[in-house]
């Protein structure tokens, strides 16, 4: 999964006005990818590239017991949450943040080869729908402009800031499918990811900003 982890940033912000904005839920959204690539660079956590590992996705995630596992997880959700309870002193945009933060280990459950874990240790879990690309690519597409369209329905506002967001998802996700696979893990392997992560929320800042005054359900 990667821009499908977006989707519950996007329902969370259509969902309720009290949600954080959609830049912040962006970050939520993709907080422990941003951990895991920090820690890999640390040392911390590791990935290898093991050709056929899967069938879209070569990246043996071997060790990463501090993001990818339930535990962890729930960990990154409740710092965030706490966190954006100091910032903001509103109890229901603390509690949609770390939903979101949260949401990404199911997610990614359902497509990683088994490597997530409950607490750090096996057994291993993981459906494995990267062996099934006819089920994980539409279900990503789906998702994400689902969510998308939804955002934008709900929450008025100019639709270039969202065609802008819309196409590079798409862009950058098309890379991710059918650009040339890595053939080693490293710093720029993690740099591109990070690059990746920044510009798209940086984009979803944008689109929230456009819309802070439309009405929202909930």
């Amino acid at each position: 999964m990667f821009i499908g982890h977006w989707a519950p940033a996007l329902a969370a912000a259509a969902v309720s006005k009290k949600s954080p904005g959609l830049g912040t839920l962006f970050v939520a959204a993709q907080l422990v990818d941003w951990g895991f690539f920090a820690l890999a660079w640390a040392g911390m956590e590791h990935m290898r590239v093991v050709p056929g590992l899967t069938v879209m996705n070569p990246i043996d995630f071997y060790h990463m017991p501090y993001t990818h596992s339930l535990l962890g997880s729930a960990v990154w959700a409740a710092g965030f949450a706490g966190l954006l309870w100091v910032i903001v002193r509103d109890r229901t945009a603390a509690m949609i943040g770390g939903a979101v933060v949260l949401a990404h280990w199911f997610l990614d459950l359902l497509v990683h080869a088994p490597d997530l874990t409950l607490a750090g240790s096996p057994p291993p879990l993981g459906l494995a729908l990267w062996d099934h690309p006819m089920i994980a690519m539409p279900l990503e597409l789906v998702l994400t402009f689902g969510a998308l369209a939804w955002y934008v329905k709900v929450r008025r506002g100019p639709l270039l800031p969202v065609m802008a967001l819309g196409g590079v998802l798409a862009l950058i996700q098309a890379v991710n499918w059918f650009g040339p696979p890595p053939t080693e893990a490293g710093p720029e392997l993690y740099g591109t990811a990070l690059i990746a992560y920044a510009l798209v929320t940086a984009l979803a800042w944008w689109v929230g900003r456009t819309r802070t005054q439309a009405s929202a359900r909930g």
